[in-house]
C-alpha cells in the first residue's frame, strides 16, 4: 500500500517551496513519520552526488537530510543543468543523457519522462509513510501544462493534494493565490487543497480578514502563515539569491576569535555552479564572504575563490573581459591566496581541450597552476575521501574535465603552487578540521591575525537550520490539517474557481 503524500507548489519561483518542503520533512520525522522528499524535475546548477554515484539537485539532498534519510536518485529523477539561455544538460536518474534545447525538451522528451518520474514517486511511496513533493515555478504555467511532470501533472497522476505557497514579502500574494487557482482546469483545481503564506512580517491579525475573503472567493483555506525568518541559509536551487555585492547570508555574523576578520571574494562567473561550497566559509566567525564581478573588488580580499561553473571556457572569457584574470595573476605573483574549485580549478590551469562542454577545442587557461584539462564525454560523479593539511576531507565530484597535474604540491585531487590552490572536490570546506587548517594557511599568507573558531561545526549548524524550518511548520502551520491532507488526500467538494483553463489531458 502506498504511503501518503503532498505536493508543495508555489505561486512563483523562489516562493519558498524548497524550505517549506524541508520544514515539513523535518516536522514529520520528529513525529516519528518515515518521510522522503521528491521533485520530479529540477532545474539547477547546484547539484549533489549520492552514495550510489547519482547526480541530483542539492535542494533534494538538503530535504533528505531534513527527513534524516540518505538521498537517492529516486528523489530527483530529472535534473536540468542549464548551459545557456536555451539549452540544458538532461540528467536522468543521476546520469547525463544529453544536451537539449528548451523547445526540444518541452516538445517531446518531457512527455517521454512522465512514466519514469511517476514510477520513482510510486516506489518512494511504497517505501515511506509519506512523500513530500516539491513543485517547480508555478503550477499555473498554462503554456507548459500539457507536458508537465513536476506540478499538476504529477499531482493528478498520483492523486496528491496540493498546497500552494506564496511569498507575501514580495506583495500581491492574494492575487497570486486566486489567479493560480483560477488558471487551472477543473480537475487540477480539485487537487488544490489550500494555501500557505510565507515570509510574513508584522501582526498576523491584520492579515486574517484577507485570508477569510480568500476562503470565500476560492472555497480553500490557508494552512498557516510563516513569519519572515533570517539566517535560513539552506542550499539554493535556481540561482544566486543575493546581490553580487551583498552578504552571502542574512545570519548575524559572530565576532572573530582573533584580532582580524578574513575577507573572501568569490568571482561570480557565468553559469556558476555549487556556489554553496562557500557556505562553510561564511559560517566561520570572522569570515566575511561576498560575490564580486570587478577586479577592484579583489584588492582588499584575503582569499579569492574561483567557483565551479557549467561553462569553464565561457567563465575564462568572462574573467578576461572583466579584468579579473589579470587581477588573479597579480595576486598569484604577490603570493596572495587563490582557490579554484572544479570549473574554477580548470580555469586556473595552463591548457584546456574542450570538445564536449563548449566545443571550443584548444583554449589557454590562466596558467596559474601546472594542469592540463581534457573534457571527456563521460561525467565524473564520485564521493571521494582523502586527506589534506593533515586533516580528513570528504567531498564530491561533478565534472567532465579530466585534469592532468604536471607539478606543484599535491592538494586533494589537484595541486598547490605557492598561494594558488586547485581541486575538483566540492564540499571539502564542510570538513571542519580541514577548513580550519586551510583558513590558518590563508591568514598566514594574507598577513592577517585571524584565528579560526575552534568549535564551529558546519554539520551542527546545518542541523540547527533544518530544526528551525521544522519549528516554523510546527509553530505556525495547521499541522493537524496538513496531516489530514497527507494521509487522506485532497478534500472532497472543493469548488471550481472560474474561468479555469481548458482541460489539460
Amino acid at each position: 500500500m502506498s504511503g501518503g503524500g503532498l505536493l508543495v507548489a508555489g505561486t512563483t519561483s523562489d516562493a519558498g517551496k524548497s524550505v517549506v518542503t524541508a520544514g515539513i520533512c523535518r516536522w514529520l520525522v520528529r513525529r516519528g513519520v518515515k518521510v522522503a522528499p521528491f521533485k520530479g524535475q529540477n532545474m539547477s546548477l547546484n547539484s549533489f552526488v549520492t552514495r550510489e554515484g547519482a547526480e541530483i539537485g542539492r535542494a533534494q539532498a538538503m530535504q533528505a537530510q531534513a527527513a534524516r534519510v540518505e538521498p537517492t536518485a529516486l528523489m530527483n529523477p530529472v535534473l536540468l543543468k542549464p548551459g545557456s539561455d536555451r539549452s540544458s544538460q538532461v540528467v536522468l536518474m543521476g546520469r547525463p543523457v544529453g544536451e537539449m534545447s528548451a523547445r526540444g525538451y518541452h516538445g517531446n522528451r518531457q512527455q517521454e519522462l512522465f512514466e519514469p518520474v511517476t514510477a520513482c514517486l510510486e516506489e518512494l511511496r511504497e517505501s515511506y509513510d509519506a512523500v513530500i513533493c516539491e513543485g517547480a515555478g508555478s503550477p499555473a504555467e498554462i503554456n507548459l501544462r500539457r507536458t508537465d511532470i513536476v506540478n499538476m501533472g504529477i499531482a493528478r497522476a498520483a492523486r496528491l493534494p496540493v498546497l500552494v505557497v506564496g511569498d507575501i514579502d514580495r506583495g500581491g500574494v492574494f492575487a497570486q493565490f486566486f489567479g493560480t487557482t483560477a488558471l487551472l482546469d477543473a480537475t487540477d483545481q480539485s487537487l488544490v487543497a489550500g494555501y500557505l503564506v510565507n515570509k510574513f512580517r508584522g501582526d498576523v491579525t491584520l492579515l486574517e480578514p484577507g485570508l477569510e475573503m480568500l476562503h470565500g472567493l476560492t472555497g480553500r483555506r490557508t494552512y498557516g502563515v510563516l513569519p519572515y525568518a533570517h539566517g535560513l541559509g539552506i542550499d539554493e536551487e535556481d540561482g544566486l539569491r543575493v546581490s553580487l555585492r551583498g552578504a552571502v547570508r542574512e545570519s548575524v555574523v559572530a565576532p572573530p576569535v582573533g584580532e582580524d576578520v578574513l575577507r573572501v571574494a568569490v568571482c561570480a562567473v557565468p553559469l556558476m555552479s555549487n556556489f554553496t561550497d562557500v557556505d562553510a566559509l561564511a559560517a566561520e566567525p570572522g569570515v566575511v564572504v561576498r560575490f564580486v564581478d570587478r577586479p577592484e573588488e579583489l584588492v582588499d580580499a584575503d582569499l579569492v575563490v574561483v567557483p565551479g561553473t557549467r561553462g569553464t571556457v565561457r567563465a575564462l572569457a568572462w574573467l578576461r573581459e572583466r579584468g579579473l584574470a589579470a587581477a588573479l595573476a597579480r595576486r598569484a605573483a604577490q603570493g596572495r591566496p587563490v582557490l579554484g574549485i572544479c570549473g574554477g580549478f580548470q580555469a586556473l590551469g595552463a591548457h584546456i581541450e574542450d570538445d564536449v562542454e563548449s566545443r571550443a577545442g584548444e583554449v589557454e587557461g590562466l596558467g596559474l597552476l601546472p594542469v592540463r584539462v581534457r573534457f571527456a564525454r563521460e561525467k565524473t560523479l564520485a564521493r571521494p575521501v582523502g586527506e589534506a593539511l593533515g586533516e580528513r576531507v570528504d567531498g564530491y565530484e561533478i565534472h567532465h574535465g579530466v585534469a592532468e597535474v604536471l607539478g606543484g604540491e599535491p592538494f586533494l585531487d589537484g595541486c598547490r603552487v605557492g598561494s594558488v590552490w586547485g581541486t575538483h572536490w566540492h564540499g571539502s570546506l564542510e570538513s571542519d578540521g580541514f577548513r580550519r587548517a586551510f583558513l590558518r594557511q590563508v591568514a598566514a599568507q594574507a598577513g592577517r591575525r585571524f584565528v579560526p573558531a575552534p568549535d564551529t561545526s558546519f554539520g551542527a549548524l546545518r542541523e540547527e537550520q533544518l530544526d528551525r524550518l521544522g519549528d516554523l511548520i510546527e509553530e505556525h502551520a495547521d499541522t493537524d490539517g496538513l496531516l489530514r491532507l497527507i494521509e487522506q488526500g485532497p478534500p472532497e467538494g472543493l469548488p471550481f474557481v472560474p474561468p479555469g483553463a481548458p482541460a489539460a489531458r
